[in-house]
């Protein structure tokens, strides 16, 4: 199902201020997509011209973020290509050229106020209840005056030179046609006093000369988008597709993400944060299903999707500009599937990490042995360890109080104990059904339920009242570790009883 038999030239050009979140995942991968499926490329730009905000790790957490969840660009940042450099601190000289060239033309102007006065001015607008903006001082200056000035030593910037009468009509591919009233738009710096170039002329010119076919960026970019378009006529280029992202809510589903909601989200053990995410226990394929639903559907029925089937599948026409909140619930549930979805091997070796970095010493054929129990049960990998880590012990410790058996006294519970072991000791085959079957004839005999001399067991093998199914769990362990918890779990219960 592809947009467009052109192959597409996207870019995903983030600022590195902070950590990589979910909406800029999904602003990746939904230009990721449109690339693969139409046989075009993904490019990777860093946007670094705000040096005070620039943050080193945050880009090392990005593109480490980007390759977890598959997503890897094919021009930019660390792979080159015809249109290096891919990062904006790098390309001065190209921004202050068409800068020049706007000027040039009349489509840009040096301006000379100072933070006082347009300070001065704004507080003079609103006593007039009048939008604020800039107030037009330098907009009729000569070139040749503001040169001379420039000369002189004036500290400067280059403003675009918004046309004030008419209107602009701009094209969202989500949201159509949005007229705008030019007399309503600002005269926005272009280049700031330090020389160095904004957003707004930046990525128009690197979107430009980059051969850029969709622009796909989040809606924030809405309110300046009659300014990119201005500045793309302006230099006579063709303009490409622009597409503006549905906003992220609140998991509520009431009003924007911010940075306090992050805070709170951490205190209750979820994030929004890439990272954050891989090392709660979430698979990248998870992630990616639940992000690409939030804005975007094939139909009203499907649900799982693999990075290959987004591929096949995804269209701009099925985007979704409504606002989308954020449901942990259903990061939950498509994580799952995916964790069921995986080949044993390449689980055990996703599960081998957090089981070592609880400090257990893992074989790798046990763990491919007990992948098969857990794979059913797990929401997030990081949960293994809690769940199975007694797999790897020498010994488990179980709360003496969870080996008494619901309805049943500690003296009890010993009794039952006691019979198990007997009949476990001459077992000649420990194979979890041949392990099973005379144990449910011992509870019918001792009239009992099967699960009240189950949950016995459980926690004397485990040391814990959930776990993965017990018999198949004691087959893994062994004969003589199994014996012997039980061994211990009686002498704890006749203590008890005592």
């Amino acid at each position: 199902m592809t947009d467009s038999s052109q192959a597409a030239r996207v870019r995903f050009a983030p600022s590195p201020t902070g950590l990589t979140h979910l909406g800029s995942a999904r602003t990746a991968l939904y230009n990721y997509l449109l690339a693969k499926q139409t046989g075009g490329k993904f490019i990777l730009r860093i946007e670094d011209t705000d040096s005070k905000r620039y943050v080193a790790e945050a880009e090392d957490d990005l593109k480490d973020s980007l390759k977890w969840l598959g997503l890897n660009w094919d021009e930019g940042v660390e792979v080159q290509g015809p249109h290096a450099p891919y990062r904006q601190s790098e390309r001065k000289a190209i921004y202050r050229e068409h800068a020049q060239e706007l000027l040039e033309n009349g489509h840009a102007f040096y301006c000379f106020c100072t933070p006082k006065e347009l300070e001065a001015a704004r507080q003079e607008q609103i006593k007039r209840k009048e939008q604020t903006r800039y107030p037009g001082t330098c907009r009729n200056l000569s070139l040749e005056d503001a040169q001379q000035r420039i000369k002189a030593g004036e500290e400067h910037v280059i403003r675009f030179k918004m046309p004030r009468e008419g209107s602009i009509t701009v094209t969202d591919e989500l949201r159509g046609e949005i007229t705008f009233e030019n007399k309503n738009l600002d005269d926005y710096i272009l280049v700031k006093s330090d020389g160095q170039a904004l957003y707004h002329l930046a990525a128009m010119v690197d979107d430009h000369l980059m051969e850029i076919t969709h622009v796909t960026r989040g809606e924030e970019w809405l309110a300046t988008f009659p300014l990119h378009v201005h500045i793309y006529r302006a230099f006579g280029w063709q303009e490409p597709k622009w597409v503006h992202l549905s906003v992220f809510l609140k998991p509520q589903g009431k009003g924007k993400m911010s940075k306090r909601d992050t805070e709170q989200m951490k205190l209750s053990g979820q994030s929004i944060f890439v990272k954050d995410l891989e090392d709660m226990g979430y698979i990248p394929e998870g992630v990616i299903n639940w992000i690409a639903l939030m804005g975007w559907s094939y139909d009203d029925k499907t649900e799982f999707f693999r990075l290959e089937n987004l591929i096949e599948l995804f269209s701009i026409k099925k985007l979704n500009p409504s606002p989308a909140a954020i449901d942990f619930k259903k990061l939950d549930h498509f994580n799952g599937l995916h964790i069921r979805a995986l080949e044993v091997k390449d689980l055990a070796q996703r599960l081998l990490p957090f089981f070592e970095a609880e400090g257990y010493e893992v074989d790798d054929d046990k763990l491919k042995d007990i992948v098969p129990l857990l794979q059913e049960r797990l929401v997030t990998i990081d949960d293994a360890p809690s769940l199975a880590g007694f797999f790897f012990k020498d010994e488990v410790e179980p709360n003496p109080e969870e080996l008494v058996a619901k309805g049943l006294n500690a003296e009890e519970s010993a009794n039952l104990a006691q019979k198990t072991l007997s009949i476990l000791e001459q077992a000649t085959d420990w194979e979890h059904d041949s392990l099973q079957e005379p144990l449910r004839a011992l509870a019918d005999e001792m009239e009992v339920k099967a699960g009240q001399l189950f949950g016995i067991l459980r926690v004397a093998i485990t040391g814990q009242r959930v776990s993965p199914p017990l018999f198949e769990s004691m087959e893994i362990i062994g004969r003589e570790t199994s014996l012997k918890r039980i061994k211990k779990a009686i002498a704890l219960l006749e203590a008890q009883a005592a």
